[in-house]
C-alpha cells in the first residue's frame, strides 16, 4: 500500500532544545517541501476518488507536481466537499489503519470526520510540541489544559503534547470556571490553555470570587480556536500577568499546531514543513504574493489518513518570509483578522466582529466583552455593539456615561466604515462563552 511517509518525533524538541525543523536553511525547506508533495499527490489521487476525479478533469496527473511550484495547477478543496463525502468519503486508508476519529464543531452545517493513523497522530504531536516550545513549555510547568475533549481536537492535542515535553497536565477540559479557579490555584498550574473567551469568563469569576490572578503562579496562556484582536491580548496580559500566546490550527488539516507565535510575537510560524500555506484571492482564487492579505489555503505534506490538497480555509490573514528574531527560518501568517463568512453588511458595507473589537478595547472603560446584534425593521437592517463597561464607569454620572458612547460610537464607525448603534451595558450583563465566543447575534428574519 502506498502511504506519505511518516513523519514522527525525530525532531522532538523541548524548550531548551527547539526543533531543528524550525530552523532549517530555505533550500533545504523546500527539497523536504517538494519530496512530501509529490507522495502526498500520489497517496491522494490513487486512494481517493475525488481527487483522482479532479485531476482527471483538470487533465492532470500526479507526475504534473514535481514541488509545491506547481501547486497552482490543482483545484481546491472546500469544506463543503468534506461535508459532501461524510463519513467516510476522504479517507486514503482502510478503517483498520485508523485508530482515532476526531470531527469538526458541525456548528455550521454537518460536521466533518477527520481519521488519524498511529503515523498522523505522531505528526500531530510533534506539531503541538513544536507549538508549545515557541511559548516556553516544557518539563516543570503544569499545564491546566481547559479546551474541549472528545470529539473536538483541541484538547487531546495538547494534551500529549504536553505529556511528551515532559510537563505535568491537568485534564480540565472546557466549563465550570469556578472549579478552573480553584484548580488553578490548588494545583499550581503556570501554563492555561482554553480559547481567549474562556479566559475572559476565568478572569471575572477570579474577581468574584475574591483570587488574584497575578498571585498565582500562572504564566503562560495558549489561546487559539477564534479570531482575537492584539487589544484583547494586552487586557488579558494586564488582568492576569502573563503572557499570551496565539496558536492556529483546524480539524480538517490536523488540529491546534499548525502555526503559533514566539516570544517576539510578531506573527505565527506556520510549520510548513507539515503544512504548505498559500494565499488567495478569496474572489477569484489567484495566488497572491507576500504581504498580500486575503484567503489562507493549506495543503497537508505528512498525512496518511485524510491528506488535504490546496484546503481553502476561509481565513484571512497574510503571509511573510525572512528570519524572526527567534532564529526560525519559517514563514509566519498574520494574526487571523476574520473568516470570509464572518462578515455581516450594514447599509451596504461590509463590517467584520474583529473591527469592531479593536475599536471597542481600544477606548478606557470599557471590558473585553461585546455583542453585536443584528435586526430588521421596516426592511431595514439594523447593528447594535453591546459592550460592557467596568463597574466604575457604570457608576459614574450620566455625562460620563453619554461622553463613553459618543467615542465609542465614533471609533467604531471609523473602524468600519459606517455609523452603528452603540450601547452601554452592566458589567456581567453579556453572556459568557465556555468555549468559542459567538460575537454576532442575528435577529433578522431572513436569519431564521
Amino acid at each position: 500500500m502506498s502511504h506519505a511517509p511518516a513523519v514522527g518525533l525525530e525532531n522532538r524538541c523541548s524548550a531548551d532544545a527547539p526543533s531543528q525543523a524550525d530552523f532549517l536553511p530555505w533550500a533545504t525547506l523546500r527539497q523536504q517541501q517538494d519530496a512530501r508533495l509529490r507522495n502526498t499527490v500520489r497517496l491522494a489521487h490513487d486512494k481517493v476518488p475525488l481527487y483522482r476525479q479532479r485531476f482527471e478533469a483538470a487533465g492532470l496527473t500526479p507526475d504534473d507536481v514535481r514541488g509545491v511550484d506547481d501547486l497552482a495547477k490543482l483545484p481546491f478543496v472546500t469544506k463543503e466537499d468534506l461535508r459532501d463525502a461524510y463519513p467516510l468519503g476522504l479517507f486514503a486508508v482502510p478503517m483498520e489503519e485508523v485508530i482515532r476519529l476526531h470531527a469538526s464543531s458541525g456548528t455550521t452545517g454537518r460536521q466533518v470526520l477527520v481519521p488519524y493513523t498511529r503515523a498522523d497522530l505522531a505528526v500531530w504531536t510533534e506539531a503541538m510540541v513544536r507549538t508549545l516550545t515557541l511559548a516556553g513549555v516544557g518539563r516543570g510547568d503544569v499545564v491546566q489544559n481547559a479546551y474541549g475533549y472528545g470529539l473536538f481536537t483541541g484538547g487531546l492535542g495538547v494534551h500529549y503534547a504536553a505529556e511528551a515535553l515532559g510537563a505535568t497536565v491537568i485534564p480540565m477540559s472546557g466549563g465550570n470556571a469556578a472549579r478552573q479557579i480553584a484548580v488553578m490555584r490548588d494545583f499550581g498550574a503556570t501554563v492555561i490553555c482554553c480559547t481567549p473567551s474562556f479566559f475572559l469568563q476565568l478572569i471575572d469569576r477570579a474577581e468574584e470570587l475574591g483570587i488574584a490572578l497575578r498571585g498565582l503562579r500562572l504564566r503562560v496562556g495558549v489561546f487559539g480556536a477564534e479570531p482575537w484582536s492584539e487589544e484583547m491580548r494586552q487586557r488579558i496580559q494586564q488582568a492576569a500577568g502573563i503572557e499570551a500566546f496565539d496558536i492556529y490550527g483546524l480539524a480538517e488539516i490536523v488540529g491546534p499546531g499548525v502555526a503559533a507565535e514566539c516570544p517576539v510575537h510578531c506573527g505565527l510560524h506556520v510549520l510548513e514543513d507539515l503544512f504548505f500555506p498559500e494565499i488567495i484571492d478569496p474572489a477569484s482564487g489567484q495566488p497572491l504574493g507576500e504581504g498580500e492579505v486575503g484567503e489562507l489555503v493549506l495543503t497537508t505534506l505528512a498525512k496518511q489518513a485524510m491528506p488535504m490538497l490546496r484546503y481553502r480555509t476561509g481565513d484571512i490573514t497574510a503571509l511573510e518570509s525572512g528570519e524572526c528574531p527567534c532564529g526560525r527560518t519559517l514563514r509566519r501568517m498574520r494574526r487571523v483578522s476574520h473568516r470570509c463568512d464572518d462578515v455581516f453588511i450594514v447599509r451596504g458595507v461590509n463590517v467584520f466582529p474583529s473591527q469592531i473589537e479593536s475599536a471597542l478595547l481600544a477606548v478606557k472603560g470599557t471590558l473585553p466583552h461585546y455583542q453585536i446584534v443584528l435586526t430588521e425593521e421596516d426592511g431595514v437592517e439594523r447593528a447594535e455593539v453591546q459592550v460592557e463597561v467596568t463597574p466604575e464607569m457604570f457608576s459614574d454620572r450620566i455625562g460620563v456615561l453619554e461622553e463613553l458612547q459618543d467615542t465609542l460610537s465614533r471609533k467604531v464607525a471609523q473602524a468600519v466604515g459606517v455609523h452603528l448603534d452603540v450601547r452601554l451595558v452592566e458589567p456581567r450583563s453579556l453572556a459568557r462563552s465556555e468555549g468559542k465566543a459567538r460575537r454576532v447575534l442575528d435577529q433578522r428574519p431572513s436569519s431564521g
